[in-house]
């Protein structure tokens, strides 16, 4: 194995580009993902969305980034969780997120995010996201998540 080109890869060249990543917001990653996303619907324990997927989400082979989908599967699986009931006002902290990969999803191709609660208890929620493309219903993505709540206060 060659440890110069995994240094390469990850230490991309080009120049120091700190300054420009520096002057990004905070939390300017699920704006970037989520700004095309639109709610279809919300229902108790189920959020459907969807979304024409953008240029800026595509990785190196034109497709829809694995980390885009994955913070989907955070986003999107995490407001399911207080549509039956959990009140906290927070939906916790990630104990686990999963992604399969099934399909790759284009650019400008319209796309469903269905996220479902599984079960939202006193300490731990689990959610499934699936991703389909619109048009074929077909599935290319399989997500689910895994999410420690926040203790309801006794005061």
């Amino acid at each position: 194995m060659n440890l110069e080109s995994v240094k390469k890869y990850l230490e991309k060249p080009g120049g120091d580009t700190s300054s420009l990543v520096d002057e990004l917001p905070p939390r300017f990653l699920e704006p970037l993902v989520l700004n095309a996303l639109r709610v279809d619907l919300v229902e108790p324990g189920r959020v459907l969305c969807s979304m024409k997927i953008p240029p800026r989400l595509l990785n190196s082979g034109n497709s829809l980034h694995g980390g885009a989908t994955a913070t989907m599967v955070d986003v999107v699986g995490s407001a399911a969780i207080p549509t039956l009931g959990h009140m906290s006002g927070r939906t916790g902290v990630s104990v686990e997120i999963n992604v399969t990969y099934l399909d790759a999803a284009y650019a400008h191709e319209e796309i469903e995010i269905e996220a479902k609660t599984l079960r939202v208890g006193k300490a731990v929620a689990v959610v499934s996201v699936e991703f389909r493309k619109k048009k074929t219903g077909k599935i290319f993505a399989q997500g689910r998540h895994t999410k420690y709540l926040p203790l309801a206060s006794k005061m």
